[in-house]
Formats: C-alpha cells, structure tokens, sequence
C-alpha cells in the first residue's frame, strides 16, 4: 500500500480498509503463535500500515470530514 494511494482515499474507505488490516494482523499474530509464517517480518509492515491509516482517519476527524 502506497502512500500516495492513501492520501486519495475517502473516509469510509480508510474506515473499512483499516478494519480489514486490523482483522488480518490479528490472523498473522495468531500463525506466528502456531509457526506457519512464511514472512514474520509481515506483522511490522502491516503494524504501520494500520498505523498510517490511524493517522489519516485522525486528521479526517479532526478537519471535521469524518462520519462518525
């Protein structure tokens, strides 16, 4: 996920893709508990992809576009 591919996109989308990273992070967590991991370096990147996409809500809400 780019960056600049973020920035374009609306609130409900950020809000939904969001829930989507924070639901497949919670799998990841759970196979690296068992080992079936190919790439354990994978729940960092995801940690700052939903991180990036917190931010960007947090600046939505705060311009006040949000829809909450």
């Amino acid at each position: 996920m780019k960056s600049k591919e973020v920035k374009v996109m609306s609130y409900a989308e950020l809000v939904s893709k969001q829930k989507e990273l924070t639901k497949k992070y919670m799998d990841l967590r759970f196979q690296l508990v068992i080992g079936h991991v190919e790439n354990p370096l994978q729940k960092r990147i995801m940690r700052r992809e939903i991180a990036t996409l917190n931010t960007l809500i947090r600046q939505h809400d705060i311009a006040g576009q949000g829809n909450k």
